[in-house]
This record gives C-alpha cells, structure tokens and sequence, in this order.
C-alpha cells in the first residue's frame, strides 16, 4: 500500500464550521500548522477560532435551540442520529484518512476501532434516547384529591464539547452524540492537534439534514483562545470534557461562574494486578495491549503493573517480548503495530520519564529511545516501548501520568499489599485484574479506587454501563443512561386531578 505521503502530498486547509457552513479564512484571524506525526512534515493549516467565532457559534446554536430543533421529539432525534451514522460509514475512507493524518495511529486501529465507533455512537445514543423513560408517581394529597406526579426529559441548551487528541472522531462522538439525541446544540473545540474529522463530521450532519447552527466546530487552543473562550461563554449552559486533569480543574473554576454543569473524564494513572492463579499467556496479551496500544496514549491505559512475586520473573520477560514485537512502519501499512506519538513536544515529555527512569536506577527491561526510521519516517514522533522495574512507589515515573507506550512492573506478596499500591494514587480512572479465583476477583474488584474495573480483560465494554473516574480522574458518568442524565434536565409535573 502507498504512504500517505504519496497518495496526499497536499497541505489541507482547516476550517472552523459554524451554522452550517466552513468559516472563511480572513486576516483578522490566526492560523496555524499540523505536523504529520509519522514524518514531521507539515500536512494541514488550521484557521483558529476567536471570540467572534466562538460567539457566532454559540449564538447560533441558541437560535437554533428556539427553531425547529428545540421543537423535535426524541423519536426524531433518533432517526436523525441514524442518518448522521450512515453518513459517517458512507463516508468510511475520508474519516480514516483525516484520523490516521492527524495522528499517525496505524490504520490496523483506526479502521477498526476509531471509525466505526464514531459512528456506532450515534446509533447507540439514538436506541437509548427512543426508550428512554422518566418517573410517574400517583399520591394522594392532603385533603384527599388524587395528584399525578410526572419527570419531562428537556435539553440544557448549548453545551460547550472539549475533546482531546488521542482518539478524536470517537471521544467527539461519544459526547455530541448524546447530547443531540437529549436535544442540545453544542459547540465543539477539538484538540488543536486533531481537528479534521470534527470538522468532516460537521459536513456529514450539514448532508443528513441537521438544522443549521445544532453542530458547531470552532478550532484552537486551550487558555487564551477557542477553549478558554467557550467555557467563559455565559451562553454556554453546560460542558463537557476529556483531557489532562490541570486542564480540567481550569475549567471548573470557569464554569462556577453560572453555576454550570460539568462533565469531566480526566488524567489517570492506571493500575493492573497479575495474580499468580491467573492465565499467564492471556494475562500478558491483555497487559501488552493496555500498556502499547496507540503508543500508550489512551487515558485508559495501565502504566503500573503489579504481579505476584511467584511469577515476576516469567511476567516480565513475556512481556518484554510482546513489546519489542512492535513493529513501526507506516501507518497504512497492516503489518504497523505500533505508530507514533502525537507530536515532537510530546514525544520530549515521555522521554523526560526514560530519562528520570534511568537517573533513579530502574532497571530498563526494554526500550528507553526512540526508534531509528528510515526515510521520511525519520523526521516523526517515534518512540520505543519501554518497561522498567526497580523503582520505589514514591518515584515520578510509577506517581505522574506519562501517556506514552511504558509501564512500571513491581512484584507483591500478598492481596492486601496488591491493593495498597493500586490505590496509592491522585487517580482513580481504570484498572484490571487478572485472576482464576472468582471470590478474589469480586473481592478485589471491589476494593479497587476506580471508575471501571476489568478482570480477565482490558477496554472490553458495553456502551450502556456508568463511564468515568473517581478522585482526581473526573466527574461524573458516562454511558447510555448516565449520559442523558448529564445532557437533560429532569422537569417535574405535578398535578392535583
């Protein structure tokens, strides 16, 4: 198969897309450059939104909130949902080639996971909002007359969507979708680095019949521009966000003025417990997946991994096998199984981790540097896989969330020592469990400080299930019901008959 390099040597332009339309370039407004993450090479100029475009994209989605959107019911809604799915499939190769080129991620992933769950959202969210119901309660009033008690399920109004990088199209989709089966218009930042498939997607509901001004995109930065002007906005009734947890709390504290909803999935530093009673081959696989995949950079991924002492030694050593397994390549090349990181800033954070490793006296098991590529792929953001052991619980390297292909392996003695370094953390967003004891499985499980909890298995979930993390890893819950309760507000009715 051809490089993206041959097949898309062209510098893309990207625009902010606001009440239906791509905003126009104009000298009054910034732009900036994406860096190709496989290569460095310069693939796409980004036109940044300010305060008049993020206001004209919050005005429009007030106006449309009182058009004919505001007046929709959620049958309609639904069915909308399913034509801007249908749209996204129809449309399969365009969002494939915009995700991979803004962030290097192996087509092996991005056609499996990425695109197709950008649109499952939207079916997901539109069967859930079809059946979704609210409370009915009959009492009796004081003197005896009957009185009916019923919950309206009303949008909030305009919602502020702030998504991160790491997998664009499907955490967009996994906010936008419910809250425009809920009702809601939104205005969308996507990260400054990934900002193509939001702005397809904003074609995609243009062609499905999407009201004018329901779906907005205006792209940039955090502090300072797009982000920072959005939450600020008085109009923005609620917002939602996924991303690093400094960020988050910048937020909040933007969003207390108005007393505004938020919904936050933030930083994590997950942990993963290798029991000896476990499936070791399986065991492994799993770990390999959740520490590499993406290059690490997946808030769900397990960067400390704690495995019996008994089988340490084999652990690690499969492990370290699995990784220098990877194989980098071009991303639209099948046989890629691993990609580059985001970009040369990020790609300088994580090594400043291999380099505390080192200088603390970790034992390196593999990696440590960065991979040595041939050709244009010379120029990109690669980095090896790297497993330490050796380090105290109080290092950076086992505290601090990384977000890179690297993990941290220490051994335990016993099921309560297990537990007091899992849950020796700020964060609270995932963890997994590997054992064939199912009273120790329930029993751990329940003792683990984190929103989602998988055993014998890793990012296996149904989209239905509560979403999101405890502590300093979010708030809040996503995921069929627990969406809609973010996106609606519950109004009740009460009547004396």
């Amino acid at each position: 198969m051809k490089s993206l390099e041959q097949t898309d040597s062209s510098v893309r332009q990207v625009s902010c897309f606001v009440n239906g339309k791509l905003w126009a370039p104009s000298p009054n407004l910034s732009e900036y450059t994406l860096n190709y993450p496989a290569t460095g090479e310069v693939s796409a100029t980004v036109i940044e939104g300010d305060a008049t475009v993020v206001d004209a994209a919050v005005q429009a989605a007030k106006a449309a909130m009182k058009g004919p959107w505001g007046k929709t019911d959620a049958a309609q809604r639904a069915d909308m949902l399913y034509k801007i799915a249908e749209g996204i499939e129809a449309r399969f190769d365009e969002f494939l080639a915009a995700e991979i080129r803004d962030t290097g991620k192996p087509i092996s992933m991005a056609s499996k996971i990425d695109i197709p769950r950008g649109a499952a959202n939207f079916k997901v969210f539109a069967d859930i909002i079809r059946s979704a119901s609210a409370e009915t309660f009959q009492m009796k009033s004081a003197d005896g007359h009957d009185v009916l008690n019923y919950a309206l399920r009303l949008p909030k109004g305009v919602v502020g969507v702030i998504c991160p990088w790491n997998l664009p199209l499907l955490l967009m989709t996994w906010k936008v979708a419910p809250a425009l089966a809920c009702g809601n218009a939104v205005v969308v930042k996507p990260s400054e680095q990934t900002p193509s498939t939001a702005v397809l997607l904003g074609e995609v509901m243009r062609d499905a019949g999407l009201p004018d001004g329901v779906y907005n995109v205006v792209n940039g930065f955090g502090a300072g521009s797009a982000g920072e002007l959005i939450t600020n906005h008085p109009d923005v009734d609620a917002i939602t966000f996924t991303g690093e947890t400094r960020t988050g709390e910048a937020i909040m504290r933007a969003a207390a003025t108005g007393v505004r909803d938020v919904s936050f999935e933030l930083g994590g530093k997950n942990p993963g417990l290798i029991f000896a009673d476990c499936d070791l081959d399986k065991a492994v696989e799993s770990a390999a997946k959740a520490v590499f995949v993406n290059c690490g950079q997946v808030c769900l991924q397990t960067e400390r991994i704690y495995v019996e002492r008994t089988i340490f030694d084999a652990f690690v050593e499969k492990l370290k096998l699995k990784a220098e397994s990877l194989l980098p390549g071009d991303p639209l090349d099948r046989a890629t199984s691993i990609g580059p990181l985001i970009s040369q800033e990020h790609r300088k954070k994580v090594l400043s981790f291999y380099e505390k490793a080192r200088a603390e006296g970790a034992t390196e098991v593999t990696g440590g540097d960065i991979f040595d590529m041939p050709g244009a792929f010379a120029g990109g953001n690669w980095i090896k896989p790297t497993l330490w052991t050796g380090l105290p619980e109080t290092s950076p390297v086992v505290t601090e969330e990384i977000f890179g292909p690297c993990a941290h392996i220490t051994p335990f003695d016993s099921d309560d020592e297990a537990l007091a370094m899992a849950n020796n953390t700020r964060y609270g967003l995932a963890s997994m469990v590997w054992t064939e004891n199912l009273s120790r499985a329930h029993r751990v499980a329940s003792q683990l400080e984190t929103g989602i909890c998988w055993v014998n298995s890793w990012f296996l979930r149904d989209l239905r299930t509560p979403f999101g993390g405890s502590k300093s890893s979010g708030i809040g819950r996503e995921g069929g019901l627990h969406s809609l309760e973010f996106y609606s507000e519950l109004r009740n009715v009460c009547i004396q008959l």
